[in-house]
């Protein structure tokens, strides 16, 4: 992992990931898109950790995918065709890695999430964002679809609502977001970091193995008809129900104690 493009920091079992390249304002520059896919790899397999949070570093959340590396690829024989497709597959890979993890991933976000930023915000399981801050799927602008990012979007917000983000490129303030369901919280001036945190510790603090069934199977049952999604989670819910650690949460409930949990 790059300690320049990407910083990973561990309290208890919340891992933090800092996007570090404030000049670019957290492009999703290939070589970022690396450092998170080799990061996120490295999480799904660590059992220690339980929270994801996402962020970024200077002024910005993330502006998206780094135009003035993509305007270098038009150099090439090809006019850049290779060099556009390894990119947005590269970064298709990494945003579907995320519903994958077996923690869930919460973004903090301020300043601006734009194009791939704001599919990043979207691709996360859970974001919250600082009252100033701007969303937006802003490539028509420069005359190009945002047609990645509406992939995580259009699972996000409802079609006429996004549809009209992708055609206008018109920004939408967090109070807007919120009421869209792209982000849970809204922090108050200066206290992202605690509202963030505030999510994070509190979903910690739930038994590990629960939550993990619980992610896959939420992901699994939203692609099934409402019959087999309802076969599928009750079959999850048998095999949740015989974990012992649940047994015991059960039976802590009925005494009216704190659960004693070994995960």
């Amino acid at each position: 992992m790059s300690e320049e493009l990407l910083k990973r920091k561990d309290e208890n079992a919340i891992a933090t990931l800092t996007l570090n390249s404030p000049n670019s304002l957290n492009a999703l520059s290939n070589k970022m898109l690396d450092c998170l896919q080799s990061e996120l790899d490295n999480l799904k397999i660590d059992k220690k950790i339980r929270v994801i949070i996402i962020k970024g570093s200077g002024k910005a959340f993330c502006a998206g995918h780094d135009l003035k590396e993509m305007t270098l690829s038009r150099q090439d024989e090809d006019g850049g065709k290779s060099a556009f497709k390894a990119l947005f597959d590269k970064c298709a890979k990494m945003m579907q890695t995320i519903p994958t993890l077996p923690q869930p991933v919460i973004a903090q976000v301020h300043g601006i999430a734009t194009a791939a930023g704001c599919q990043l915000v979207a691709s996360c399981d859970l974001a919250v964002a600082a009252e100033e801050t701007k969303f937006g799927v802003n490539g028509v602008n420069i005359g190009l679809f945002c047609s990645t990012p509406m992939v995580a979007l259009s699972r996000n917000i409802p079609r006429k609502k996004v549809f009209e983000m992708l055609t206008t490129g018109e920004f939408i303030d967090p109070e807007k977001a919120y009421s869209l369901g792209l982000i849970n919280r809204i922090a108050p001036p200066g206290q992202l970091d605690v509202e963030t945190w505030k999510l994070a510790k509190k979903i910690e603090s739930k038994l590990g193995s629960a939550v993990k069934i619980g992610k896959e199977a939420f992901y699994n049952q939203i692609a099934m008809p409402i019959e087999q999604a309802y076969e599928y989670t009750g079959n999850v819910m048998v095999e949740n129900m015989l974990n012992k650690d649940t047994e015991e949460g059960v039976s802590a409930f009925i005494e009216k104690r704190d659960p004693i949990w070994e995960q």
